[in-house]
Order: structure tokens, then sequence, then C-alpha cells
């Protein structure tokens, strides 16, 4: 039997998750308290052999995925984006404020018409321009079909390596990885009959969940088991503090210099080339 670990992370915090907007396509970057989130969970995962990293492509998840893959201490996986693995698009509403109660008497195409977006429950239902539940859940088992099942197939070339379980690590968005999560849950046959509430839902910035399919039979249409092994995972956070005086929300800049790194040490301010334009923050 061969084992596939896939673990559901969700990225860290963006600048976009300190506002209550509709956030889903918007490419908002992780805050700097979301670049530390992400820095602790892949902390804790450094000694899970990853051996390769899906992502969506938005800036709030490619970071994490990106520091993920860096603290890993075996071998460095690749990163793969895939616009498959984007949050659910609110269309017209992304970036307008969030809402959760409807104003009395307006039908919901009224409100969309003075610019007011508030959250629909009808998996069918949709923002302008945007995507439904339901949509997302086309996309989810898209993903399934075109990035997990080919690697999941793939592995039949590794068999005689005598290794039978394997991780892939997803960052991704908390309501796509609900509905990834549970269009994964139902490629098991004795799930395929139940309701569709049974994804991971509700995870918290750099949350993680882990699905374990497991492969018995290999052939074209390959007999797998699927079920939830962890779920909510959030110790890495333990102690986390966000930096004060608002420097924990602002905006990570990858391509600024660590300010601790310039004073390490007497030296390395000695030698300090102020060409390279460093920032102070």
């Amino acid at each position: 039997m061969v084992r596939v670990y896939f673990t559901f992370i969700r990225h860290g915090e963006s600048t976009d998750n300190l506002h209550s907007i509709w956030a889903g396509w918007r490419d908002a970057p992780l805050s700097k308290h979301g670049m530390s989130q992400a820095t602790a969970l892949a902390k804790a995962h450094a000694n899970t052999p990853y051996t390769v990293v899906f992502s969506s492509p938005l800036m709030r998840a490619l970071g994490t995925a990106e520091a993920l893959q860096q603290a890993q201490n075996h071998r460095k996986p690749s990163v793969t984006t895939s616009l498959l693995l984007r949050e659910q698009h609110f269309g017209v509403a992304e970036g307008q404020p969030y809402r959760t109660v409807r104003e009395p008497g307006l039908t919901l195409d009224e409100h969309f018409a003075q610019g007011i977006f508030p959250a629909v429950q009808e998996r069918h239902l949709k923002f302008p321009n945007g995507e439904s539940r339901n949509d997302m859940a086309e996309r989810a088992n898209q993903a399934i079909d075109e990035l997990l099942i080919p690697y999941i197939k793939d592995l039949k070339d590794r068999i005689d390596m005598h290794e039978d379980e394997y991780h892939v690590a997803i960052v991704s968005h908390g309501l796509f990885i609900r509905e990834i999560t549970n269009a994964l849950l139902r490629r098991d046959a004795k799930n395929a009959g139940r309701g569709t509430s049974k994804g991971i839902s509700h995870l918290r910035n750099t949350g993680w969940a882990r699905l374990v399919a497991e492969i018995t039979v290999w052939r074209r249409d390959m007999d797998l088991r699927v079920h939830i092994v962890d779920h909510h995972r959030t110790e890495h956070l333990s102690g986390l503090v966000r930096q004060k005086a608002g420097i924990g929300s602002m905006a990570h800049d990858p391509k600024q210099k660590d300010i601790r790194a310039f004073f390490g040490s007497a030296k390395a301010r000695h030698y300090q080339d102020i060409s390279e334009g460093t920032k102070f923050v």
C-alpha cells in the first residue's frame, strides 16, 4: 500500500485580512505578522519531507509556500503554482466592505445595484462576475484531476524504490481549502454519496490539515481510500506575538533586509555597503 499525505495550509495573514472586505482574487501581500506566521509554520514542518509544494499564485499564499520550501531540512521541494488554487472570486465585490446582513425590503440584485454586497449562503449564488461555491467546487475537482491525481499516478514509477509514504503540501485559501478537501474526500467511493459539508473549514491563518490517500490497486481508475488524519493544527502559532506600534500590520517586503542582520555585529556594521540600499523601518 502506498500512502500520499496531502497537507492543506491556509496562507499567512495578509494586509487585506486586517480589513472587513471581500478579498478573493485581490493580490494583497502578507503582513509582517503574516510572514512571522509563515516562518513559524515552516520551522514546524522542516522535517516533513515534502516532495512538492503546490501553491496559489496570489502573494499571500506564494510567500507562505516559499517560506515552507526554504525551511525544509530535506531536499528542497519544487514550488508549483496554479491558478486553480486561488480563493473564491468575488467579482465586483472584490475590495468592497464585507456584510452579513441584508437591508430589509431589498432583493439581492437591488443590493448589488447599490454597491452593497452581503454574504450569500446559497451555494449557487454569486456576486456579479464572480464565482459561486458550486463554481469553486468544480474548480477544486479540476485541481485534483490536473495536479493531485497526476502526482499519484507518477508514483507508479517509484514503487521499486520501496518507499510507501509521500508528502505533498498545498498552500491555498480558507474557502477553497474547504471545497478541495471535500472533493478529495469524495474521491473515496465510500464517501461519494455523502453531502458537501465534510471538508476542512474555518482554518486560521497558517492553520493546516492533512488528508491521506491510500492506494491499494493501481489501475486507470485508482481505488483510493481517503480520510482526514489532522485538522485545524495551529500549535506553531503558540507564543507568537504581533509586533507593536502597528509594525506587525504593515506589508511584508521580501526585498527588505532584516534590520537585525544589519545590526548583528560591529564587524557587520563596519563593512556594510550602504550602496546595497538597506531599508530601515
